[in-house]
């Protein structure tokens, strides 16, 4: 095996390669030439000249074009391949077993035999690339080795970006320690280098093997094997081991006299989740993953990535001026499926004049082009990215990197509804929190979005999307987690409170709202029993909007936020018991809790009526 592999690279690759002295990954690495047929095959360390080598072969490649600013390129997607597809995203299981019915799932033999005659001779004419990195800090209890082979430059760029160098990691790694595997192929291309069967897609996830393939894809979401891919197989593992992989942002709040407190958040999409990671003022950790362990008796967190990979729509230099002053400086940033002209990038919501004219993700576009499925076209996707460093952010939290993790102070679990949660509540208890605030998350759409506004998505813990288990056994997971420490405080947010079709909050009241959190963990103000959790007292706010933002926070707004809509939460209630009545393993605590705060819910109505007045709650 040794030998062939040794014909298809050169001596430093098989060097690198054979200095592992790792079984498991020589057959992972011979099984992918002897299936895709590469030319040749470069396998990289954590070294800068492998990734150089692998930016340069992007831009050779034509994967990536070089913009204006030093460092920045470009890549496109094919016009179908803009966004991770559930409907071709599934777990490969055994015969024999079952996973929840709400996973997408395949035979186990089927979906092999399918993604091996896809992925059969996909290398020719192309270079094998074999790269190493890891999941969470390298060589921490943290960390998971991963092994990604792919014959896209783009790809392997985009991971040397977002994610810690992992070679060295592997070749600490013991006889027999577990690693993730990520085996892609870019698939047919066109005369862009964008994978041309979008209809042959396909991301199959073996569970049992630690394994996820993709096919006829460049979307990083579905080809940069450490994103949600690896969520998967991290929850598998997770729940093997007693620690918690979970899709949230890290970040430290600044608190009196010096004071640092890490919130970590779960947001679905559209709900504020990248706001709220990158406040002014404020530290971020990470966007995006996290993972939680108990570590000297401390409830921990670290962020398994070491980039971001953000949506750039919106992006602007008022409210995002962190990001704003990367994407203009020097240094590595690839932009994927934005607008170009004359060199520049430009994107939706940037603030500025966007050309008519320009080359974007349907090739040479101008306004008011039709694409090839008939619908119009924008300048940029609003699935644009953009892929940066993290250690290239001014506002990074100094010790963000920590292998031993950060000791997290609060979790939050953030909504979207226009009329029924406040912008900001404690639970009482971490079970009340995982049960009423992350198990119950909604998010509301828009009309825009699917021709009926108003309608709650359920998502919970924002990891619905990425669950390799039953909901209920992952809330069970959450409700044991560490009991046997003090766990963090646990919060609900919601920031699109309407009345008359007109936000109640600000955009930049979360400031404040963190804010309050990270006294409340510290214990150094009061808050008000609102039957579905502690609210701030006004006088508390008033200050805090004053000290944070400047602005005089009036009674009438305190009362319009933080009223007390009972009609609206014991529907929402409803919703849920509805929803967990089909969760067979629904564990008894989520019950519990639920009709435990119906009651709160209901005398209090019986007292003070269906809208209570944050006013009448003291005293």
């Amino acid at each position: 095996m040794l030998e062939m592999l040794k014909s298809k690279m050169d001596g430093a690759s098989f060097a690198r390669l054979s200095a592992l002295d790792n079984e498991e990954v020589f057959d992972f690495v011979a099984k992918a030439v002897e299936l895709c047929d590469p030319d040749s095959v470069y396998v990289g360390d954590d070294s800068e000249e492998s990734r150089r080598y692998c930016r340069e072969l992007a831009l050779s490649n034509r994967e990536e074009m070089a913009l204006n600013i030093s460092g920045h390129t470009v890549h496109f997607d094919g016009y179908f391949d803009q966004a991770r597809k559930k409907e071709v995203t599934k777990y490969l299981v055994p015969a024999g077993e079952t996973l929840d019915s709400k996973l997408n799932q395949i035979d186990r033999d089927e979906g092999m035999s399918e993604m091996e005659e896809l992925q059969r001779g996909a290398y020719k004419g192309r270079q094998m690339l074999v790269r190493f990195f890891s999941l969470g800090p390298a060589k921490s209890v943290f960390g998971i080795p991963c092994l990604q082979i792919t014959d896209s430059a783009y790809v392997a760029h985009s991971e040397d970006l977002l994610y810690r160098g992992g070679y060295e990691a592997f070749k600490a790694l013991p006889k027999g320690g577990e690693f993730f595997k990520f085996r892609h192929a870019t698939g047919e291309v066109d005369e862009r280098m964008t994978s041309k069967n979008p209809e042959l897609n396909r991301v199959y996830m073996d569970h049992t093997k630690n394994t996820v393939y993709s096919v006829n894809t460049q979307y990083a979401g579905n080809t940069v094997g450490l994103k949600k891919l690896s969520l998967r197989l991290a929850l598998r593992k997770a729940d093997r081991e007693g620690w918690l992989a979970e899709h949230m942002f890290i970040m430290n709040v600044n608190g009196p006299k010096g004071r640092g407190t890490i919130l970590c958040g779960a947001f679905p999409s559209a709900c504020g989740k990248t706001s709220t990671a990158m406040i002014p003022g404020e530290n971020i950790v990470g966007d995006d993953l996290a993972y939680f362990r108990v570590v000297d008796g401390e409830f921990r967190a670290v962020n398994v990535e070491s980039g971001i990979f953000g949506i750039i729509a919106d992006v602007n230099s008022k409210d995002d001026p962190v990001i704003w002053d990367v994407l203009h400086s020097p240094g590595e940033v690839i932009f994927s499926n934005i607008l170009v002209k004359d060199g520049k990038p430009y994107w939706l919501g940037m603030g500025e004049d966007i050309p008519d004219e320009g080359v974007n993700y349907c090739g040479e576009w101008k306004a008011g082009m039709k694409g090839p499925d008939g619908k119009d076209t924008t300048p940029s996707h609003k699935n644009a990215r953009y892929t940066v460093r993290l250690n290239d952010l001014k506002n990074k939290f100094a010790d963000w990197d920590n292998p031993n993790g950060l000791p997290v102070g609060g979790i939050i679990y953030g909504g979207r509804d226009s009329d029924t949660s406040v912008p900001v509540r404690e639970a009482y208890s971490w079970e009340h929190g995982v049960c009423t605030m992350g198990a119950t998350l909604e998010s509301e759409t828009t009309a825009a979005t699917i021709g009926q506004e108003g309608v709650r998505k359920w998502n919970v813990m924002s990891n619905m999307d990425f669950l390799s288990m039953s909901v209920g056994h992952y809330i069970k997971n959450n409700l044991e987690f560490a009991k046997e420490i003090k766990r963090p405080k646990v919060f609900g947010t919601n920031y699109f409170l309407k009345k008359d079709g007109e936000y109640l909050n600000g955009k930049l009241d979360k400031s404040v709202w963190v804010k309050w959190m990270e006294l409340r963990i510290h214990g150094e103000v009061d808050a008000i029993d609102a039957a579905c959790g502690l609210i701030p007292r006004y006088a508390d706010l008033k200050r805090l909007f004053s000290e944070v933002l400047g602005i005089d926070y009036t009674e009438d707004a305190y009362v319009a936020q933080f009223t007390t809509n009972i009609p609206k939460l014991v529907e929402k209630l409803d919703r849920m018991d509805a929803i967990y009545a089909d969760v067979e393993d629904t564990p008894a605590e989520m019950f519990e809790q639920m009709n435990a705060q119906r009651t709160r819910l209901e005398e209090l109505r019986a007292k003070k009526g269906d809208y209570v007045s944050p006013f009448d709650l003291e005293g």
